[in-house]
């Protein structure tokens, strides 16, 4: 099984709307991690489960449109900033091993999530994914000895710094040696 984990991307601040939408800055994240992953083919989710905020529901939408993905996308509970991460750890249990997943939610849940997967302990969280970060886990063969759970490995994260826009300048390669 393949789990993505995604946190929504820059909404704006709530004085400005309690419903709080995702920013232009936040479609611009979208955009560029979109564009970063579609050659790769690295993310195809057969399922995107979002939690009912309207930032993750959208993080979800526009990440799926940029990358061209026909998919159930799902409301789901259990992936609030504060909801219980051992439930969720239940539920992607019962995934078969082929079937590839990705969470669109919220901090602290999702590190703490990946921390529990990983480590078999929620806290003190081993990852920080910032607005629009993706981190991708998978399972080992290998099971927590408190927990008799799966354990997980982490397969790659991306860190929105790292996502480059392509309308910046582009510094040039002077000392660049060529074979």
């Amino acid at each position: 099984m393949l789990l993505h984990l995604l946190r929504h991307a820059h909404a704006v601040d709530e004085t400005e709307n309690p419903k709080r939408p995702l920013s232009t800055r936040g479609l611009g994240e979208l955009a560029r991690l979109g564009r970063f992953l579609k050659p790769g083919g690295c993310f195809n989710p057969a399922q995107v489960w979002h939690s009912p905020l309207v930032r993750s529901a959208q993080t979800a939408e526009m990440i799926v449109a940029h990358l061209g993905l026909d998919v159930v996308m799902v409301e789901t509970p259990g992936l609030l900033p504060e909801d219980d991460v051992e439930i969720m750890a239940e539920r992607l249990a019962e995934f078969p091993p082929s079937f590839e997943l990705a969470l669109v939610g919220h901090e602290p849940h999702l590190s703490a999530l990946a921390s529990l997967l990983v480590r078999g302990k929620a806290a003190p969280v081993l990852f920080e994914l910032k607005k629009s970060a993706l981190l991708t886990l998978e399972p080992t063969r290998g099971e927590h000895k408190k927990t008799g759970r799966p354990r997980w490995r982490v397969r790659w994260q991306v860190a929105p710094e790292l996502l480059v826009s392509q309308t910046a300048p582009v510094p040039a390669a002077t000392n660049l040696k060529t074979p």
